[in-house]
């Protein structure tokens, strides 16, 4: 610690070489600490990041107020429902479960009643999000007015 009589009496004013040394091995400490951090909640994540990523793509990259009118007036729902009955059939075929079943819940469902389940919580994930984003709850990052005004001025001079 830095003293001015330290100057007076001729005493050096640097800190103890010792000092720096529990510095240095300090902050190395500290960075393999907070790498054992990252690591423990990268093991924790990791299992997510799929979801985190349909729910990401869902409510971000996707223009609901576009989606919604397609989904409610245009059979666009059909669509929708095509495309899980050939997941849960496709994904049930390709990868049964290990032991012939699927443990949800404690529940004990067979192979494509499993599929469906999962595939129909994926259907209201994305429908979840496309609320989220139309109650403006995802504020300015999921705002896609140019678009719908590019969409609009196309729609309007259609008829011309």
């Amino acid at each position: 610690m830095f003293h001015p009589t330290l100057l007076l009496l001729g005493q050096s004013a640097d800190p103890a070489p010792n000092a720096w040394a529990r510095l240095v091995e300090n902050f190395v400490t500290l960075l393999a600490a907070l790498w054992g951090l990252l690591l423990s909640i990268g093991e924790i994540v990791l299992p997510f990041l799929p979801l985190l990523a349909w729910i990401a793509v869902w409510t971000f990259a996707v223009n609901w107020v576009r989606l919604r009118r397609i989904l409610l007036f245009e059979g666009g729902w059909i669509g929708v429902l095509l495309l899980g009955v050939v997941a849960v059939l496709v994904w049930g075929t390709v990868a049964p479960p290990a032991g012939g079943h699927h443990d949800l819940l404690g529940m004990q469902v067979s192979n494509y009643v499993g599929k469906t389940i999962y595939v129909t919580a994926l259907i209201v994930i994305a429908s979840l999000c496309g609320s989220t984003q139309l109650s403006g709850a995802a504020g300015v990052v999921a705002r896609f007015e140019e678009e719908d005004a590019a969409i609009q001025n196309a729609e309007a001079h259609a008829g011309h």
